[in-house]
């Protein structure tokens, strides 16, 4: 394994919550950020949420207040909780760590 991994996606309805896990087996942190991205079909990818490399950690607007980043429970793991999910939080969502990206995971919001 050279690249994060990333799981937790999957079918949710609207208002519940998903946690997503991302596995940093090289540990790609210690010379980078971390951050998440979603791509819903048909739009650009975007950034959801970061740490960058000093530690500072931002939201998107439309997650801000939703969405939380943090250190994973397991050693050089890293997560996104994800609050009070909408139909447009729909996407696949990728992990990034340093310049290294996993291969994304699908979340659907639907009822």
């Amino acid at each position: 394994q050279v690249q994060p991994v990333e799981s937790g996606g999957g079918l949710v309805q609207p208002g519940g919550s998903l946690r997503l896990s991302c596995e940093d087996s090289k540990n790609n942190f210690e010379f980078g950020s971390v951050a998440w991205y979603r791509q819903a079909p048909g739009k650009q990818r975007e950034l959801a949420a970061e740490i960058s490399w000093t530690g500072r950690i931002t939201y998107a607007d439309s997650v801000k207040g939703r969405f939380t980043i943090s250190r994973g429970n397991a050693k050089n793991t890293w997560s996104l909780e994800m609050n009070d999910l909408k139909p447009a939080d729909t996407a696949v969502y990728y992990c990034k760590i340093a310049t290294c990206w996993g291969q994304g995971t699908q979340v659907t919001v639907s009822a």
